[in-house]
């Protein structure tokens, strides 16, 4: 039986089957020990399922943490990464969340999770949330439930909100944030209209959203876009995410760019079965995104999930 998991940088994201049984006793468990961290977690993890429609047929997997300044009065998040397909775990362990990679070379032992010192943790609660269903260890039991849209991801985002506030009632009080980088910041602002206009509609429970974030959001407008492919030559021979350090690879091989340039798919097939990645090397701002494809299929990993019930 296989899941699908994603390890991806900031555009780019790349598939691995992932075999791992997980744990569906209770709709959420609190997660002390985490593969690669040393000692037990010094802030509050949960980590579970939220079934959507009336069938439940969607189920969204997340990743909870309290706030560890003052839960009861912090803002609550909502972090959609981009893709669409990119897990939650990577706004989780490249970006806002309380832990991170340590960065060193790959030695065959599972790498190494450290704290994350600039952590948004620090003063939020953070939703980390696998969105559009089939990203990350988010499934589906029946093919009809696995398809997959903007819109549905606008009304799954919704309804999972509601429906985890109604077994977590005390953040119902709290200040709702919803945020998303890339791609989802093209959902983001339309889940925020959907939530105003339910609560206008009397849904229960009301949701206390007091603004959207949007972080490196993508344009569709033409003009735009030609004014940004003209930037990105300009700086084509500089790393964009620190200019003082050298230029790396991506994390990830971009299928899409390389299946864009064939006329069809059977086009070259040896090209791009046998192809090796051009991968970032230590020293690399992005080794820590290679890091994460070992952690996340190794064994130790896999038995954290526990228990007998696997998904197909």
């Amino acid at each position: 039986m296989y899941l699908l998991a994603y390890a991806c940088d900031n555009e780019a994201w790349t598939s691995r089957l992932v075999s791992v049984w997980l744990q569906l006793a209770a709709a959420h468990s609190i997660v002390k020990f985490l593969p690669g961290f040393k000692g037990p977690l010094p802030f509050h993890l949960e980590t579970g399922y939220v079934g959507l429609d009336e069938a439940e047929d969607v189920q969204l997997f997340y990743y909870f943490i309290k706030s560890q300044r003052n839960s009861k009065d912090d803002p609550l998040l909502l972090w959609l990464t981009g893709g669409p397909g990119c897990s939650a775990f990577c706004g989780l362990v490249f970006e806002i969340g309380p832990i991170s990679f340590e960065v060193k070379e790959y030695n065959g032992s599972l790498p190494t999770l450290v704290l994350n010192p600039y952590s948004w943790t620090q003063v939020s609660s953070i939703l980390f949330l696998d969105l559009p269903v089939g990203t990350g260890f988010s499934y589906a039991r029946t093919p009809l439930a696995l398809q997959r849209s903007d819109f549905k991801q606008v009304s799954h985002a919704e309804q999972f909100l509601r429906k985890w506030l109604m077994d977590h009632q005390e953040f119902l009080a709290n200040p709702i944030y919803i945020a998303g980088d890339s791609y989802s910041c093209k959902i983001v602002p339309v889940i925020v209209q959907n939530i105003s206009n339910g609560n206008n509609d009397g849904i229960e429970p009301l949701l206390n959203v007091k603004a959207l974030i949007r972080y490196s959001s993508i344009t569709y407008n033409a003009e735009c876009l030609k004014n940004v492919d003209a930037f990105d030559k300009c700086i084509s021979d500089i790393e964009d995410s620190h200019i003082l350090e050298r230029k790396c690879p991506s994390d990830a091989p971009r299928l899409i760019e390389t299946l864009g340039k064939r006329r069809y798919l059977r086009e070259n097939p040896q090209e791009l079965l046998h192809s090796k990645p051009d991968l970032p090397t230590i020293g690399c701002r992005t080794y820590g995104h290679v890091l994460v494809t070992y952690w996340a299929n190794d064994d130790n990993v896999h038995k954290a999930h526990l228990d007998s019930y696997n998904i197909n």
